[in-house]
Parts: C-alpha cells; sequence; structure tokens
C-alpha cells in the first residue's frame, strides 16, 4: 500500500474522478480515502510511479508519501 497526498482532492466527486483515473490504469485498484488529510492510500500492481502519473494526467497533482 501506498498514501498519496493530493491537495487538490476536496470532495466527493474529486474521489470519483480519482478512482475512476486509477482504474484506468489498473481495473483491480483499491483505495482508501482520507478528505480531511487529503491523502488516498492505494493498492495497486500498477505501481507508484503509474499511479502519480495518472493523477497528474486527471488534474490531482500528488506527492508519495510513504
Amino acid at each position: 500500500m501506498s498514501v498519496f497526498s493530493v491537495p487538490d482532492m476536496t470532495c466527493g466527486h474529486c474521489s470519483a474522478s480519482i478512482l475512476q483515473a486509477l482504474e484506468a490504469v489498473d481495473d483491480g485498484v483499491d483505495i482508501e480515502v482520507d478528505m480531511e488529510n487529503r491523502e488516498i492510500d492505494v493498492r495497486s500492481n500498477a505501481g507508484d510511479a503509474a499511479v502519480l502519473k495518472a493523477l497528474q494526467d486527471a488534474g490531482y497533482p500528488a506527492e508519495l508519501r510513504s
């Protein structure tokens, strides 16, 4: 599992868009959203670099926390 900070994630629509973007690179992706801290926990076989690129391409630049 990797934790990403997504500062531009502000609402449920944002988290739905993020999930859609990540499912495009890994249809088995599992995410947990922490809206208060604007973080997502991601379990994906695509790898952190692919997740970061998908988030960037979807308009949600992110930073890998752990």
